[in-house]
């Protein structure tokens, strides 16, 4: 903790010392090519703190699961055995019968203690445990899950109702018709799209029992599912996937089109900023990739002052006009007439996780090369609800689309 709060006081300094730089090396509003040299390099150092301290952070939290106790006291009487109490996926017995599946250690009792877990394609739902493991797993490697409204679903498919148009109330004349308004209501479909990772382990690795199969599936599932999640979230086009937040055609509104291909200027910012409505700025955040963050940093209002302010705090996101800053290397870069910008409600972007996790293991397939292949499969899907309740930054293109 201490080595973080040293490390942002650093960043924070780095960042008051490179405005001070600005300010007194701008002539007629540019710098000179030496100029521009050293900013960049005080620059890099902001930079290079802030990767500093997500470092640390992730340091710190495997510091903590590293120390915390691997047994616990005994409080239960000697002579009276522990009963597994939970039922299913969720109980002691499919844990531990599943992962000597997954080692090939199988038996007519492990499979018959698997039986209840057999999804539709051969494989073995995953035990309660690791499921939940798992997916939040996914979610400490995502932007979006943490900021979109997560549902677990049991069917394929789930209707969501959602409000089109809202009903007005009317001034009326004594004696006079009474009009009709009333509410438009529409629907919005969460499906459940496939998505698969497959992993190769030698078999001397699976002989090992030093090597810790499920932690090392936890991690590497996670991370392969998360990047193939967040790229879907942000710009998935709703085919065969979810539809991203930067779909042209169910995705966020444009709200701002750049005068520039290349360039984002503050009076653009704050018309993204304005462009959305008061009700949905209450908890809207900013997203974007860290090359755009990187090129507005230096960007001022009309009273001089830096519209991005860097986190002074452990956990709390930077500010950009007073809202929280988002990036994911998922958001698109800055390119002739791409959206490059959101700013929002995330929680209208819903996302519907359908139940259950499958695992196979694959014996044949790689035996040539002395393998197994375990493919985990799981089915989600994610929709904005309101495109209005996100609004986008388009740079200027050949061809831009309206507000």
């Amino acid at each position: 903790m201490n080595k973080i709060n040293e490390l942002r006081t650093q960043r924070a300094k780095a960042w008051e010392d490179a405005k001070a730089f600005l300010d007194s090396h701008r002539k007629n509003g540019i710098l000179c090519a030496e100029d521009t040299a050293t900013y960049e390099k005080m620059e890099k150092v902001i930079v290079d703190l802030g990767h500093e301290i997500e470092r640390q952070q992730r340091m710190d939290a495997l510091e903590r699961e590293m120390n915390a106790p691997v047994s616990a006291p005994i409080t239960a009487k000697p002579d009276v055995p522990k009963t597994d109490t939970k039922k299913g996926r969720a109980s002691d017995a499919y844990k531990s019968f599943f992962w000597k599946q997954m080692r090939n250690q199988s038996s007519v009792e492990v499979r018959n203690a698997l039986s209840e877990g057999i999804d539709t394609e051969g494989g073995y739902l995953v035990p309660d445990t690791f499921e939940r493991n798992l997916v939040q797993a996914v979610n400490d490697e995502m932007v979006i899950r943490r900021l979109a409204h997560v549902i677990t679903t049991a069917s394929g498919s789930h209707k969501i109702p959602v409000v089109a148009t809202h009903g007005t109330a009317n001034w009326v004349e004594e004696g006079g018709e009474i009009p009709e308004t009333t509410e438009t209501f529409g629907q919005k479909f969460l499906g459940a799209h496939k998505l698969t990772a497959l992993i190769k382990v030698s078999e001397e690795l699976l002989n090992d029992s030093a090597f810790d199969l499920e932690d090392y599936f936890r991690q590497e599932f996670a991370r392969r599912i998360s990047t193939a999640e967040e790229l879907a979230f942000i710009t998935g086009d709703g085919n065969g996937k979810p539809t991203g937040l930067f779909s042209a055609t169910e995705g966020g509104q444009v709200g701002v089109t750049a005068a520039s291909a290349t360039a984002i200027t503050a009076d653009e910012l704050m018309n993204l900023y304005y462009s959305l409505r008061s009700p949905y700025r209450k908890k809207a955040v900013w997203l974007m990739n860290d090359a755009t963050v990187n090129s507005i940093r230096q960007l001022k209002d009309k009273n001089g002052q830096y519209l991005w302010q860097p986190s002074l705090k452990e956990g709390a996101p930077d500010m950009l006009l007073g809202r929280p800053v988002y990036t994911s290397i998922a958001v698109p870069t800055i390119a002739d007439g791409g959206s490059v910008m959101a700013f929002g409600d995330l929680s209208y972007y819903w996302i519907g996780d359908r139940e259950g996790i499958s695992f196979r293991r694959l014996n044949e397939l790689y035996a040539n090369k002395g393998q197994v292949g375990f493919l985990a499969t799981k089915r989600v899907d994610a929709k904005l609800m309101l495109p209005e309740a996100i609004k986008l930054l388009q740079m200027k293109g050949t061809t831009t689309s309206g507000t």
